[in-house]
Formats: structure tokens, C-alpha cells, sequence
């Protein structure tokens, strides 16, 4: 049936989305379209909202850090926040992928992505050490101080197994078993990445922050809450095992 414009009525069904269908889907279903680029995942779904989310907290980092004389200290917040935002990008990018060559295609760019983000992440380890070390202070004094240090680590070790799981099977016993412990990485990247947002929310409660930078717990909070609502409707079940 034609409307009043001569152009023919569609029904939501007819697109296999139903009038109550969220408009940005619900959860786990963004897929990346075949012969789509995929750099449309960063923005696919709730990836917008994610965008946001991740946006918004660097740019908290950022505008408070460099508003305030610069120092060796302010490029510790500086690049684990950058490092932070490749590593969403990272997760973002391969969420959607479905068919083969997509997963191809989104593996090696979340790889190098990630990769990346983890250089920015241990610029801003080596910095906090060094600073430490010229102004002989304490390790491990703050919440802040253990969550990075367990995030630091956790990532290493992340690293390590999704790199080893895809370009080096034969430590797995071949490729059928390396793939069975996909699953394992993909939800404990998802475990990582909500400890790196607890640490960045737990700098704020450092003393540096509360006499100089002055970044607000809620505001912290809101941004990585933003960033979640967008990054974990994404998940695809099926992917850790689950459906």
C-alpha cells in the first residue's frame, strides 16, 4: 500500500524490527554488515554511546591536567587516559565482526590498536616510576597505586594470550584449542577494562588530585558509567560461550 507520497508503506516487521525494537537494538545485536567498512564499528549501535562516554572522561583527564603548570607527573594521567581510549577503540572495532574475514580483518586491527594503547599505558607506568624515584616516594600507598598496578598487570597478561591464542596456536596444542580459550579472553577484557575504569575513578581520591588537579569522583563516575552503557550491550553472548 502506497502513502499519500506514492511511496510504499514499509512495516517495522518488514525490516525484522518490531515498533517496540530499541532504537539502537538490543543487547548483543550490533553486527557489522557485509561489505561494510569496518571502521563503521566504532560507531555501530551503542557505540556512540560508548564514544561519548570514553570522550568525555579523557577529556576531564585532559582539560583538568593541562589547565594546571605541566610537570614530569602530568604525563602519567595524560597518556594512561589516551591509552585508556585506544583500548575501547580496540574492543569496539571487534565487537561486531561475524563472518570470517571480518573477524580476520578486526583481529589485527584491534591487535595494533590495543598494542598501541598498551605503549601510551606502560609510557605512563615508566613516568609515575621515575617521578617516584626522583622524589623518593612510597610505592603501593593508595588504592589508586594497587588497582594500577593489578591493572597493569592484568592487561600484560591479556596481551600476552590473545597475541599467543591467534598468531601462535601450536602453544595451545593447534588452532581448535586455542580457539576453545577465546571465550576466557574475551570476558576477561571486558573484566579489565571495568578494573582500568575503577582505577582512573580511584585517582581522584589520590592527594595529588584533591590539592591540585581537582577532578570530581562523580564526574569520573558518570563517564565510565556512559562508556559501560555503551560498550557492554555490544556483547555477543555467543562469543564467551553463553548462547
Amino acid at each position: 500500500m502506497a502513502s499519500a507520497t506514492g511511496v510504499p508503506d514499509v512495516h517495522p516487521e518488514a525490516l525484522g524490527r518490531g515498533e517496540d525494537e530499541p532504537l539502537l537494538g538490543r543487547a548483543g545485536d550490533a553486527s557489522q554488515q557485509d561489505g561494510s567498512a569496518l571502521q563503521w564499528n566504532l560507531v555501530l549501535g551503542t557505540a556512540v554511546i560508548a564514544q561519548a562516554g570514553i570522550w568525555i572522561l579523557v577529556g576531564i583527564v585532559w582539560g583538568s591536567v593541562l589547565s594546571k603548570p605541566v610537570i614530569l607527573f602530568s604525563a602519567h594521567p595524560l597518556l594512561n587516559s589516551a591509552g585508556l581510549l585506544l583500548l575501547t577503540q580496540g574492543a569496539l572495532i571487534l565487537q561486531p565482526t561475524h563472518t570470517a574475514s571480518q573477524k580476520r580483518s578486526g583481529t589485527l586491527t584491534h591487535f595494533i590498536v590495543n598494542d598501541l594503547g598498551l605503549l601510551l599505558l606502560l609510557g605512563g607506568l615508566i613516568v609515575i616510576e621515575t617521578n617516584k624515584q626522583l622524589n623518593s616516594l612510597p610505592h603501593l600507598e593508595s588504592a589508586h597505586a594497587i588497582l594500577g598496578l593489578l591493572t597493569y598487570a592484568l592487561l600484560a597478561v591479556q596481551a600476552l594470550v590473545g597475541f599467543t591464542q591467534y598468531f601462535t596456536p601450536q602453544l595451545y596444542g593447534g588452532v581448535d584449542r586455542a580457539k576453545r580459550v577465546w571465550k576466557y579472553h574475551r570476558a576477561s577484557g571486558y573484566l579489565v577494562f571495568v578494573l582500568a575504569l575503577a582505577t582512573v575513578a580511584s585517582a581522584t581520591q589520590t592527594t595529588f588530585n584533591r590539592k591540585v588537579l581537582g577532578i570530581q569522583l562523580w564526574a569520573v563516575l558518570v563517564a565510565a558509567a556512559i562508556t559501560l552503557a555503551g560498550v557492554l550491550p555490544r556483547v555477543k553472548k555467543q562469543k564467551l560461550g553463553l548462547a
